[in-house]
């Protein structure tokens, strides 16, 4: 039987506890999973892509099961090309709310006309993570806020490193 692999593509700026649990479960759907950081040019982002790297391996290292299969890479070209070249069988995608959904539809469309031998999973956010965003984990942490019941201890002194 093939190797089904899977990319999860995110920005991870910064990675959540709801970012973890869907690498958690995408684990039960593919055999190898790598977690794709996006440059991604068109958001302001605070953390570099070798940070949010750092955070990705520390993290999944420290809240995982030791025998899972996962790599991090930093991409910058199109998700569609990357993962042909990976061979990779689906792309995962969290859901929060019904408003993430319209967007991810159509990146859907645009990936399959691009590659469509690659297939997009959704999973629907845990009930306990679907209000965390990247966005609002900063926000709160800038206003001194506790951020910690929704990132690492790690992800939390980075933040501090970075004076928000």
């Amino acid at each position: 039987m093939a190797t089904r692999i899977g990319i999860y593509p995110g920005t991870f700026d910064p990675l959540t506890f709801g970012h973890l649990d869907i690498i958690k479960r995408s684990l039960t759907i593919v055999d190898k999973l790598i977690v794709c950081v996006a440059e991604n040019f068109t958001k302001k982002l605070l953390l570099s892509p070798d940070v949010r790297k750092k955070i990705i391996l520390s993290d999944t290292t420290t809240y995982l099961e030791k025998n899972t299969d996962i790599s991090v890479d930093v991409i910058s070209g199109l998700l569609a090309n990357y993962a042909k070249k990976n061979n990779a069988t689906c792309i995962i995608r969290g859901l929060r709310a019904v408003s993430d959904f319209e967007y991810e539809f159509q990146m859907t469309g645009m990936n399959y006309q691009l590659n469509p031998t690659i297939e997009t999973i959704f999973l629907m956010s845990s009930d306990k993570y679907s209000f965390i965003s990247s966005n609002f984990i900063k926000e709160v942490h800038i206003l001194g806020g506790d951020v910690s019941k929704f990132v690492s201890k790690n992800t939390i002194d980075i933040l501090d490193k970075k004076n928000i």
